[in-house]
């Protein structure tokens, strides 16, 4: 299809998700979130791959250096994908203010015992990632309505702005077509022949599993105990703001494997001692300093999610350019397959269990993956 093809087509699952909202029942949502599964990873499959071809593309164009471009453009993008989790929550808010409406807002997914308490009016609307809104204590239909119009409007806008993308990625990709089924096979799987790739998958798993601990756990476990259900939108308002910093700073000091080493070992180590410190030493508390606790816990949680983000998104661009799209795709898998594995688990394993095994996975991955640049990977196999 090539990725801007593939940019265009993606969006159609997220325009026919948030259509769905409009009047949401099972028969609507149930078909229009398996479809938004099946072009999600589409879409970003094509947009690693896009991003990495315009900033190799670029880098060559003006005799820049490839390392450091593609920290750049990858620490914007990301930056701008995480504001989104502030953005979304001021249009909510600012189109729900209604004084009888009571809003809810979570991140990507609630728990099926939350829908359950809700009687289903929980509705949802993509503007990725996902805000869960719930519309309780007679809520306006019509506001509900409104604010999926607008997410509708932002999609068309940005389905013309991809339409309008520059096709120069696509000039030496063209020559990359598969002449049989079994040749696009060893394509796919190519990236799994590579110890490289190897070391990454545990970090990338990682990467999946500390996005959905915080939509699914830190939400549930943590803010709402001590702000309530309608603090969540300020704690995730804020771990949103804290992404997108660290994503722009870590992308403009992104310069090759060994730079990359030392942002996603300061970002571990965040994570970490959140980890151990709630597994530890975490309870709830009262007064002003046990609400900014979980605030605070949200703004470190960004700080590893904007440094996995940018910095795998540039490693695989510069270890994997000759099968950046099976590349990508591996990214997509692994991730994909680790959020659905937490989704899965919150609801029946205790908060203590989920940091052991949130840790064990820290630890695991961050150890594997040091042992890529300090064994597998040699400073003069990377352009800088």
């Amino acid at each position: 299809m090539g990725s801007r093809r593939a940019l265009v087509l993606g969006t159609s699952g997220y325009l026919l998700f948030i259509a769905a909202n409009l009047a949401p029942s099972w028969y609507t949502m149930v078909p229009a979130s398996l479809y938004l599964g099946f072009t999600a990873s589409i879409i970003w499959v094509g947009q690693g791959t896009y991003l990495t071809s315009a900033a190799l593309s670029h880098a060559r164009d003006n005799n820049l250096p490839d390392g450091p471009t593609l920290g750049s453009f990858n620490g914007e993008f990301w930056g701008v994908f995480a504001s989104t989790q502030v953005i979304g929550n001021l249009i909510s808010l600012a189109l729900l203010r209604n004084g009888k409406v009571s809003i809810s807002i979570w991140i990507l997914s609630v728990s099926y015992e939350h829908l359950v308490d809700c009687h289903f009016t929980c509705t949802s609307c993509v503007f990725d990632p996902i805000i869960f809104i719930s519309l309780q204590d007679g809520g306006s239909v019509t506001g509900k309505n409104l604010l999926f119009v607008v997410f509708l409007g932002c999609m068309i806008i940005g389905i013309v702005l991809m339409c309008l993308l520059s096709k120069r990625d696509e000039k030496r990709d063209n020559a990359s077509t598969h002449s049989s089924f079994g040749s696009m096979l060893k394509y796919i799987v190519a990236p799994l022949k590579d110890r490289r790739m190897i070391l990454l998958i545990p970090l990338i798993a990682y990467s999946g599993l500390q996005q959905a601990f915080v939509w699914a756990v830190f939400t549930k476990s943590i803010v709402t105990p001590v702000l309530g259900i309608s603090g969540v939108g300020g704690a995730m308002a804020i771990y949103g703001a804290s992404d997108v910093v660290c994503s722009l700073v870590a992308g403009r000091f992104t310069s090759g494997l060994h730079s990359a080493t030392f942002i996603v070992s300061v970002g571990a180590i965040v994570q970490a001692v959140v980890l151990f410190w709630l597994l530890l030493f975490y309870s709830p508390m009262e007064g002003l300093l046990g609400a900014a606790i979980p605030l605070f816990i949200g703004a470190l949680w960004g700080v590893g999610d904007g440094v996995l983000n940018t910095q795998l998104s540039a490693l695989l661009g510069l270890l994997f350019e000759d099968v950046k799209e099976a590349a990508f795709a591996q990214l997509k898998v692994w991730q994909s397959g680790a959020i659905a594995v937490i989704f899965f688990l919150s609801p029946s394993i205790t908060l203590q269990a989920m940091l052991i095994l949130m840790a064990t996975a820290l630890v695991i991955s961050f150890g594997l993956f040091l042992l890529l640049t300090l064994v597998v990977e040699k400073p003069s196999s990377i352009r800088a």
